[in-house]
């Protein structure tokens, strides 16, 4: 457990539920490193969700990859967030994100690069994997973390044609190890804070 007990919100979409299990990893890794957890499926989202994102200490981006960026749900929803850049109400927050596609690769960096952008838009501060990449050598395995090498997030492939049963493990596991290093991340920003106003 963390000493100082941080807020996460996930803000994600999910086309066809694979994205879904990906979010629901992240919340898991972060709630089992302390934090209090808020899922926020944007492209329903209402007034009381968008103010539980401005309330939260950190913020997880997720989408699918469609045509090399984020679905085009959650480029509404960045677009809406707008109204939060003029306030600077998400400002110093912690930010990471996570996506999925069918491919290995599937130009799954450039959603994971919009996201950092509209991060940096908004002057948060972006925690990275912090994994090595695995399945890289004759000794590796696609069940390693990070299987599929991503370092600015988690990055999940999931056959286009599979169920959300189908989501692969060790991409599970990789969005776990995600919210869990969000948290710790966060929590230290906040203790670092509170020592600094003592």
């Amino acid at each position: 457990m963390t000493a100082v007990r941080p807020t996460v919100a996930i803000a994600y979409h999910s086309g066809y539920g694979h994205t879904a299990v990906i979010a629901e990893a992240v919340a898991r890794g972060a709630a089992a490193a302390g934090a209090e957890v808020v899922t926020v499926s944007v492209d329903t989202i209402t007034d009381e969700q968008w103010a539980q994102l401005d309330a939260a200490d950190a913020i997880v981006f997720g989408s699918p990859t469609y045509m090399g960026t984020a679905s085009g749900a959650f480029h509404v929803f960045a677009e809406a967030s707008s109204k939060r850049w003029f306030s600077d109400a998400w400002r110093d927050k912690v930010a990471a994100g996570f996506t999925n596609s069918a491919s290995k690769s599937g130009d799954k960096a450039g959603t994971l690069g919009f996201f950092q952008t509209l991060a940096a838009q908004h002057a948060m501060s972006w925690v990275n994997l912090g994994l090595k990449p695995g399945w890289n050598s004759s000794a590796g395995t696609e069940d390693d973390l990070n299987r599929l090498g991503f370092s600015s997030g988690a990055a999940a492939s999931t056959p286009a044609d599979g169920g959300t049963d189908t989501v692969h493990k060790a991409d599970i596991a990789t969005a776990e190890h995600l919210g869990e290093r969000v948290t710790r991340h966060t929590a230290v920003l906040l203790a670092g804070r509170a020592a600094l106003a003592a």
